[in-house]
C-alpha cells in the first residue's frame, strides 16, 4: 500500500496515515487502503490497534478538497457513504482502538479519531470541524459523534462555527483523554496498549461490544446483552485462570484468548 503502513510490536498493530506531504489528508485511496488494512489485520495475534499519522504536523488534516470540490449530489453522497463505511468498520473493530494525535485533526480528521475508542494527542494537536465554512456539513460522522462525546452544545458551537480548538481544551471537554508531549505520544499510546493487551482479549472485545451497542439500546435490552456476553466469559480458560490466579494469589499465566 502506498499510503498505509503497518507494523506490529507483539499484540499491538500500529496502522499509520503516511500521507505527510498532503498533512494525511483523507483521499479515495487512503479510505481504500485503509479498509484493507483493517481487513488484513491478524485477529488471532492483534490485542490492540494504534492509529496515527506520519510526520509531527497532522494526524489527518482532513479530507482531499481537491478530490471533492467538483462532486455532484449524488457523488457527494457516495464520498460520505464511503467515508463512513471505513471509519464504521473502525468503530466497531472487534479489538480497542487507539487514536495518537500528532498535530492537526481537522474534519474528516477529528471524525476518523473520533471513530477510534481511545484518543490522546500531542500537546500540538488541534481539533475542529471547519466544514461549514467550506460550504459543506461534516459528511463522515461528525455531526454524529462529536455530540455524543462532548455533548450537543459543544458539538453545534464547534460545527456551526467551523471552530478549532487546541489539545487542553480538548482534554478538557473529554474529546482526548489525555495530552503529552509530542515526543512522549507513541510510548504512551503503546503502555496504553500493553496495559490492555495483558488482559484478558473476550473479556476486552466483548466489553467493547457491550458498550458501543449498550449506548444506542434502552436499558433494559442494553443490561440483557451485558448478561449474555457476561455470561459467554464463563465458558473461556481465560476466565478459569484469571479467577484461579485471583484466588490461589499469583499473577495469571498469559491470557490464551481462548
Amino acid at each position: 500500500m502506498e499510503f498505509i503502513t503497518y507494523e506490529t510490536e507483539g499484540e499491538i498493530g500500529i496502522l499509520t496515515i503516511n500521507r505527510a506531504e498532503a498533512l494525511n489528508a483523507l483521499n479515495s485511496q487512503v479510505l481504500n487502503e485503509l479498509e484493507r488494512a483493517l481487513e488484513d489485520v491478524d485477529l488471532k495475534k492483534i490485542r490492540v490497534l494504534i492509529l496515527t499519522g506520519a510526520g509531527e504536523k497532522a494526524f489527518v488534516a482532513g479530507a482531499d478538497i481537491g478530490e471533492m470540490r467538483g462532486l455532484t449530489k449524488a457523488e457527494g453522497e457516495a464520498w460520505g457513504r464511503k467515508g463512513n463505511a471505513v471509519f464504521r468498520k473502525l468503530e466497531t473493530f472487534p479489538v480497542p482502538v487507539i487514536a495518537a494525535v500528532n498535530g492537526f485533526a481537522l474534519g474528516g480528521g477529528c471524525e476518523l479519531s473520533m471513530s477510534c475508542d481511545i484518543r490522546i494527542c500531542s500537546e500540538n494537536a488541534v481539533f475542529g470541524q471547519p466544514e461549514t465554512g467550506l460550504g459543506i456539513t461534516p459528511g463522515f460522522g461528525g455531526t454524529q459523534r462529536l455530540a455524543r462525546i462532548v455533548g450537543i452544545g459543544r458539538a453545534k458551537e464547534l460545527i456551526y462555527g467551523a471552530g478549532k480548538i487546541k489539545a487542553e481544551e480538548a482534554c478538557r471537554i473529554g474529546l482526548v483523554n489525555h495530552v503529552y508531549p509530542l515526543e512522549e505520544l507513541m510510548p504512551a499510546a503503546k503502555r496504553l496498549a500493553r496495559a490492555i493487551a495483558g488482559n484478558a482479549p473476550i473479556a476486552v472485545r466483548s466489553s467493547k461490544k457491550a458498550i458501543n451497542e449498550g449506548l444506542w439500546a434502552d436499558m433494559d435490552q442494553a443490561l440483557e446483552m451485558e448478561e449474555k456476553l457476561f455470561g459467554g466469559c464463563f465458558e473461556t480458560h481465560d476466565q478459569r485462570e484469571g479467577m484461579t490466579a485471583f484466588l490461589e494469589k499469583r499473577k495469571a499465566d498469559v491470557f490464551r484468548n481462548q
